[in-house]
């Protein structure tokens, strides 16, 4: 009877170390797994390589964010639905998102992706500014193409008023900035 009695603990004890290593087994693998997502939250890269490959979607009022992020996965541009959530509930872009046709690549980050359904869709025509203008370069004068030096200098790209900051139309300045604030 005595050894039956040593048997049954010896089993109880056994099994007992049993399950509290197999709990501490499964506390470290939850461990690993989170710290991996969280991980992957803030440094997942994009499915593929540039230049990538552009894919159409279209974001409607009715969807929800989980929802895009399951069409993003479905279309290829991400690899985790729930991981594009959970990027998205912690950036600023979280509720923000606009409906809409975009064109995204595979080459973007969900953050880039997000940054782009996000903003605001700009009108095809120039858009009024507060002063009442368009908001195009020549309003005020500044009608060179900066990108060809014939704005002269960088005071009269900046103010809008001339390529010495003096009135004098940007077209008139000799395109290397030399005269730039020296009323010629």
């Amino acid at each position: 009877m005595n050894l039956n009695k040593i048997i049954l603990k010896f089993v109880s004890i056994s099994f007992s170390i049993l399950v509290l290593l197999l709990v501490v087994i499964g506390l470290v693998e939850l461990g690993h797994f989170c710290y991996e997502f969280g991980y992957r939250v803030f440094t997942e890269p994009p499915v593929a390589a540039s230049p990538g490959r552009d894919v159409m979607v279209q974001v409607t009022d009715d969807m929800s964010e989980r929802e895009i992020g399951a069409m993003l996965e479905e279309e290829g541009l991400v690899r985790d639905d729930l991981l594009f959530f959970a990027q998205l509930k912690l950036s600023a872009y979280s509720k923000k998102l606009q409906p809409g046709v975009y064109t995204l690549n595979t080459s973007m980050t969900g953050k880039d992706m997000m940054a782009i359904m996000a903003a605001v869709p700009e009108e095809e025509t120039g858009t009024e500014t507060e002063d009442g203008t368009d908001g195009s370069a020549d309003e005020a004068g500044a009608e060179g193409d900066v990108v060809d030096g014939d704005a002269g200098g960088i005071d009269g790209v900046l103010d809008g008023t001339g390529a010495d900051g003096g009135g004098a139309d940007a077209d008139e300045a000799d395109g290397d900035g030399a005269d730039a604030g020296d009323g010629t």
